[in-house]
Parts: C-alpha cells; sequence; structure tokens
C-alpha cells in the first residue's frame, strides 16, 4: 500500500514538473508580447527621483522619460489593456464585455480601452 501511494505521488511530481516546464517555455516565448506591456507601465510608473533604478532596469534612463502628462497616461493605460486583452486571445466582443462590468470605471476609460484593442488588432499599437 505504501509502495503504491510513493510511486502515484511520484507520477504525479513528474506530470507537475512537465506542466510548469510547459508554463515557463510559454512565458518565454511570449516574451516579445509582454516588451509593449511592460514599456508602457514602466512609464506610468517610473515618474519620479525614486524609480531612477527602476527606469534604467526597464530601459527608460530615468524618470524623466516617464509619461506624467495626464492625457499620455490615459492613451499608455488604453494601450497596455489593448495589448493585454490580445495576449489573453479575447475577441472585441469578449474585450468589450469584460469592460462592461466595471460600472465604476468611467465610461471614457472604458471606450478607449476598446479603440485601444482596434489599434493593436489593425497593427497601429505594438
Amino acid at each position: 500500500m505504501v509502495r503504491s501511494d510513493i510511486t502515484t505521488v511520484g507520477a504525479a511530481f513528474e506530470m507537475l514538473l512537465e506542466e510548469i516546464e510547459g508554463v515557463i517555455e510559454d512565458v518565454n516565448n511570449a516574451g516579445a508580447a509582454f516588451a509593449p506591456i511592460v514599456e508602457r507601465a514602466a512609464r506610468m510608473t517610473c515618474t519620479t527621483p525614486e524609480f531612477d533604478n527602476l527606469a534604467s532596469e526597464f530601459g527608460l534612463g530615468s524618470h524623466k522619460n516617464g509619461a506624467t502628462n495626464p492625457a499620455e497616461r490615459s492613451r499608455l493605460r488604453a494601450e497596455r489593456d489593448g495589448l493585454v486583452a490580445h495576449l489573453y486571445g479575447l475577441t472585441e466582443s469578449e474585450f468589450g464585455h469584460i469592460l462592461s462590468t466595471f460600472p465604476l470605471v468611467p465610461s471614457e476609460i472604458r471606450e478607449a480601452a476598446l479603440r485601444a484593442y482596434g489599434e493593436v488588432e489593425k497593427g497601429r499599437v505594438q
């Protein structure tokens, strides 16, 4: 009985390792897809001198290259959301439905995200 349990646990562990290796491979293959999302997130985050190390790490140089203009930040946020929706493989309809479930988010922000999704689809946002 004990030998059977050990064999079962060992097989389950091997299956888990194979699954983890698959996830790591998927993340490594998706690196190019993450780059524009990370760049936008970094530009919205690294806006003060306290973030200079992080800005440098992400290739921004310093906080001076961060986005502080409200209109630019809104554009970056919408583009990031559109890129993430594509990364998840959502259709425009699915993304629109998800956005509609956030009634506290102003409609202008939800509409901008949906427009950005379309711009990503057309290759205008990368």
